[in-house]
């Protein structure tokens, strides 16, 4: 089943981010190896692509995983949990209708 992984990120934690994203992009990259990853990305903190200073708000990831638990598992070992990026993880059954 598919599950959302909806990310908030801690004020000011750009610094942070910056330094864990290639640890954080290698499991999203292992999903996608896997077949597993159908969407994710950050949500900039200002309306723009690159927000530069302003940095992220948080993330979406939207993935295959065997159960809520196993998702909720596999979200909680992220590093940008480990290194407090994200002040709160929220994960959710999620029923794909489009495309």
């Amino acid at each position: 089943m598919l599950y959302a992984i909806i990310a908030t990120d801690t004020p000011d934690s750009l610094e942070k981010r910056l330094s864990v994203r290639p640890a954080h992009l290698a499991r999203l990259e292992k999903l996608k190896d896997d077949g597993r990853l159908v969407l994710a990305g950050p949500h900039p903190a200002v309306d723009s692509n690159d927000p530069g200073a302003a940095g992220f708000s948080g993330s979406l990831i939207v993935a295959e995983f065997e159960s809520l638990a196993a998702a909720q598992e596999w979200a909680g070992a992220d590093p940008f949990v480990e290194a407090g990026v994200y002040a709160d993880v929220l994960v959710k059954p999620f029923k794909q209708t489009l495309p």
